[in-house]
């Protein structure tokens, strides 16, 4: 034995000691008066005093073999007494397994005698090599029938209170089979089994904190195994397994092939590595060991808050380059029973189950037949998941498609429902190890099926709210539209009253025809702003003069009514386009509300940081509840034909630009509305002109 391998072996069993001391210690304090807890605190202060025998003489001291043989004599004691006066109490066969345990008592004994017998003799002498050959074997018969008792008195306990003792039965099952492989290998290569000596102070080390979880109070009940850990650790005991068995075979190879051992290992060993490599990563061979692992370690298939959270993440994945929904609940509920593919079909406007999207599923999907009216509501009223392999024929029998039903990967048909209706669909594909769906698969699918519909259902929902809200969106514009067509309309009309007077003067055509020009254009600009890629949003405010935009707009108004512009003002940040739909509206209100041969004014001012246009009328006039209340309120006017539009969008693009609109008005007396709009930031060149 090296010197790094002898400071492993010594140091590893001191600190065993010392945590089974500590262990043992402690246990002693809680001054229990059951004989359990004394006998299991003995049982520790016994596997110290051994542990630190080794570390400070090693084992081939000869007392270690003994000290090892009072170890397991103290733990099978303890474990007889935890079967006598625990919850198994009497319904274990006394006779049987009391037999047993003198059985291995017997052992321990002869064991005793061996050891002490042996070491008195020369090793030259064949009586020294027989006896230490009966050791072993003693040893190994010790080994194998402490672990048939920890098993028998495992599966003795209650199952609802095994969470108790499992810790410390398993750490014990640890052990014994260190033991027994620890022995085998010795008898069959003694010169090889020196590094498992010195590696049996650090497993004792590492179990003596699993003891400890195990007898704290309360904290058992309290312990699961993760399934994953669980999955993965028997993964690595059965690699371990595999090249302790590959181990075993060479050794054997050596004793029986003679001179050609060295060509029959290496071929041995190449076959072996080669078979592993080639089906351990198989999915089929890694989703049978899932089950069987699920099947005999655990109660249940499912570990239901993890394939819960799981599930939960995968709907609901955040980020532009995810998955649409669908396929996002495709692959979670696919999740959830291994199934490699999944189909999400959804319910139409006719009732049926047509082809949404698909999850990894392989073929021409397009034109698959959708599920009839008659069968979704036979599923809906049951909401039962069909079983494919298990579908009934005859009167009242589900008719489905006949592309699902011949198609052998089809497995399972999940119903989504969301209160009562059926919305949807989900056809798994058969998982990797073919099996039968039980009734934990059911309940597992069918919550999981809820919470999938209740999923789509939102999403639908939020898409309905999002197409009324363009509806909304259009009609706003709409009514915006109809306002400035119920304008030109107005203009049109009084154009072909005074065309029948003034048809023969040619500056009266001349007006006309720039007119109708002005009003096609203007249609094509409401048409345009009522498309859906028109957005509605005001353009990027910048310089632009007032003053040529009301002399233009009182040019377009004055055939039709007399408007006068004064005043000037510097440059206002705004949008040209948005601005004269303001002064339009404003202007036409004051227009209808004047006499014919009452002029409406158009003044342009500044006021510190702003520019000021007002238009101001002395027409009917507004009251101050009127102006308050009811202005600038959409559909609200005080005008028999009209629709209240033309201040509530005139303020709208006033705020839009960071600008806004004031109202003074008195009955009889006219209206004054001011509009306020930010000055553009004077350049070098207008300084200095300044």
């Amino acid at each position: 034995m090296g010197a790094l391998l002898q400071f492993v072996g010594d140091w590893g069993h001191a600190l065993a000691a010392v945590l089974f001391a500590a262990l043992g210690i402690f246990l002693l304090r809680r001054r229990d008066e059951a004989p359990e807890p004394r006998l299991l605190s003995a049982a520790l202060l016994l596997t110290s005093c051994w542990a630190l025998y080794v570390s400070f003489g090693g084992v081939s001291k000869p007392l270690s073999g003994i000290g090892e043989s009072i170890r397991n004599a103290a733990w099978l004691l303890a474990m007889f007494v935890m079967l006598r006066r625990g919850p198994v109490g009497r319904a274990a066969p006394a006779v049987a397994i009391s037999a047993v345990y003198a059985a291995v008592a017997g052992l321990i004994l002869l064991q005793t005698f061996t050891d002490l017998a042996w070491r008195q003799l020369s090793p030259a002498s064949d009586l020294h090599h027989a006896l230490v050959t009966c050791s072993l074997i003693l040893r190994m018969m010790t080994a194998i029938g402490s672990l048939l008792l920890v098993h028998q008195l495992y599966t003795a306990w209650p199952s609802r209170e095994r969470g108790g003792v499992a810790l410390l039965l398993g750490a014990l099952a640890a052990m014994w089979t260190y033991d027994l492989n620890l022995y085998v290998i010795c008898y069959f290569a003694p010169h090889r089994v020196s590094e498992l000596y010195a590696l049996r102070g650090l497993l004792m080390a590492l179990l003596a904190p699993v003891i400890a979880v195990g007898m704290r109070k309360g904290m058992a009940g309290r312990l699961q195994l993760s399934r994953a850990i669980t999955f993965q650790s028997l993964s690595i005991v059965a690699v371990g397994l595999y090249v302790v068995v590959l181990t075993a075979a060479a050794v054997l190879i050596e004793l029986i092939a003679g001179p050609y051992a060295r060509v029959v290992e290496i071929a041995a060993v190449f076959f072996a590595a080669v078979t592993a490599l080639v089906l351990l990563p198989s999915p089929q061979v890694r989703a049978l060991w899932k089950v069987q692992v699920a099947k005999h370690f655990f109660q249940h298939r499912y570990d239901y808050r993890t394939e819960w959270m799981r599930f939960g993440d995968t709907i609901g994945r955040p980020g532009e380059d995810a998955a649409p929904l669908g396929g996002r609940v495709a692959k979670a509920m696919a999740d959830i029973t291994d199934s490699p593919a999944a189909i999400l079909m959804l319910r139409d406007e006719r009732d049926a189950l047509s082809f949404e999207t698909h999850w990894n599923w392989t073929g021409d999907l397009a034109q698959v037949d959708a599920v009839a009216p008659a069968t979704v509501l036979q599923i809906e009223k049951s909401g039962w998941i069909v079983d494919l392999a298990r579908l009934k024929t005859g009167d009242g029998a589900l008719i489905l498609p006949g592309w699902m039903t011949q198609d052998r990967r089809a497995w399972a048909l999940v119903p989504l429902i969301h209160y009562g209706r059926l919305i949807g669909a989900l056809l798994l594909a058969r998982p990797p190890i073919d099996r039968r769906l039980d009734w934990e698969d059911f309940d597992m699918l069918r919550a999981a099926g809820r919470q999938a519909a209740t999923h789509i259902s939102e999403a639908q929902g939020q898409q309905a709210l999002d197409d009324a809200q363009r509806f909304e969106e259009f009609n706003r514009r709409f009514a915006f539209i109809i306002h400035d067509v119920k304008n030109l309309v107005s203009q049109l009309s009084l154009l072909s009253r005074n065309a029948e007077r003034h048809a023969d003067n040619p500056e009266f055509r001349a007006d006309m025809v720039l007119t109708l020009k002005e009003s096609v254009g203007k249609m094509n600009d409401m048409l345009a702003r009522l498309s859906q890629h028109n957005k509605g949003r005001a353009e990027e405010p910048r310089p632009m003069a007032l003053i040529d935009l009301l002399q233009q707009v009182a040019r377009a108004r004055a055939r039709l009514h007399p408007v006068h512009v004064a005043g000037d003002a510097p440059l206002a940040l705004a949008d040209p386009a948005r601005v004269e739909q303001i002064i339009t509206h404003l202007l036409q209100n004051a227009i209808d509300a004047s006499a014919p041969d009452s002029p409406v004014e158009l003044r342009l001012s500044a006021d510190g940081g702003e520019a000021v246009v007002e238009i101001v009328d002395r027409g009917k006039g507004m009251s101050a509840e009127y102006v308050r209340r009811d202005l600038f309120k959409p559909f609200s006017s005080s005008k028999a034909a009209g629709f209240g539009l033309g201040a509530f969008e005139a303020r709208s693009l006033a705020l839009a630009m960071g600008g806004r609109i004031e109202v003074e008005s008195k009955p009889g007396a006219g209206s004054r509305f001011t509009l306020r709009l930010p000055l553009a930031p004077r350049t070098d060149r207008q300084e200095k002109a300044a």
